[in-house]
């Protein structure tokens, strides 16, 4: 099973009206922000959700259900208070504070549980048997992968193109609908080259390429409520293995430099898994050549903005 560009074209008709076209912002000469932090619950995640949500046809009484670092599980409730639908929430202890009140405040049920995500998604799977609710997963089902992927497709639009494009990545799913998303045409193979950037000390797509295969990592570090997948999702990994996608790791310094600076050059509020891509740029874990048009997906924002002074 993968995701295709049409998949991905579908999705954009499908959650047209349902999410923002985020802007894009070009810093210096060749460096565009894509602004993904201002989406609708404050990162890409909605795009995924409503995509599978609307894709479902009729709902079970139960309504939704999610496991969720934070990010994907604020996205499933955004999208289901828009569209009548109960949603039950599952995540983990070290999802931030900011996360667990912008649940509450959206209306979903909340149970926090396990030390990480895959605790809270094994909990979440025996919840989802007893209820018949419909599984939303945070980044390995097609329809949420295309709907992340109209990020990319938007991001090529509005720039005319580029020759890379930075992204974060945890469970996969967002990286991997980009790198369809931004196809020259479907099914060609082409369009930018991908960097993949993950925290050092949560590697899921840099050890599954080194294993062929996704392997479980430990997950810990400043990026882990929101990165903090401890397995890559097969689609993921099946996309993410083709020659267009560079994988580069980036250490918890890093991400917290990259996101002051993110604050203090652009007024940028970014979480620090929003930060996670700039953060390669600037600490020269790539290296763009001369006259390289790099675009950075800045992909969330729900974090406590007095920490950001």
């Amino acid at each position: 099973m993968t995701v295709t560009y049409d998949d991905v074209a579908r999705a954009a008709a499908r959650i047209s009206g349902h999410v923002l076209r985020t802007p894009v912002l070009e810093v210096s000469p060749g460096l565009i922000l894509k602004l993904e932090l201002l989406q609708h619950s404050g990162s890409f995640k909605v795009r995924g959700a409503f995509n599978r949500i609307l894709s479902a046809g009729e709902l079970p009484a139960a309504g939704v259900i999610a496991a969720s670092g934070g990010n994907h599980g604020l996205a499933v409730a955004y999208a289901a208070r828009a569209l009548g639908v109960r949603a039950e929430i599952f995540v983990p202890e070290v999802t931030s504070p900011v996360k667990v009140a912008g649940l509450r405040a959206l209306g979903a049920d909340i149970t926090q549980t396990g030390a990480i995500y895959a605790e809270a998604a094994e909990a979440a799977a025996k919840r989802r048997a007893e209820t018949g609710a419909l599984d939303v997963h945070a980044y390995d089902q097609p329809e949420v992968v295309a709907g992340q992927g109209t990020t990319g497709t938007e991001l090529v639009e509005q720039t005319g193109g580029v020759d890379t494009v930075l992204v974060a990545v945890g469970g996969g799913g967002f990286a991997a609908g980009i790198t369809v998303g931004t196809s020259t045409a479907p099914g060609d193979g082409g369009g930018p080259r991908i960097v993949a950037v993950e925290p050092v000390d949560i590697p899921t797509l840099n050890r599954a390429l080194a294993a062929g295969g996704p392997v479980p990592v430990p997950v810990s570090g400043v990026a882990a409520d929101a990165l903090g997948a401890s397995l890559l999702g097969g689609l993921a990994h099946g996309i993410l293995s083709g020659p267009r996608v560079r994988s580069v790791l980036v250490t918890d310094e890093a991400i917290v430099a990259a996101r002051r600076t993110l604050w203090e050059r652009h007024r940028i509020a970014a979480e620090h898994s929003g930060a996670t891509a700039y953060a390669a740029l600037l600490s020269g874990a790539y290296r763009p050549a001369a006259g390289e048009r790099v675009a950075v997906v800045v992909c969330g924002s729900n974090t406590d903005v007095t920490t950001l002074a």
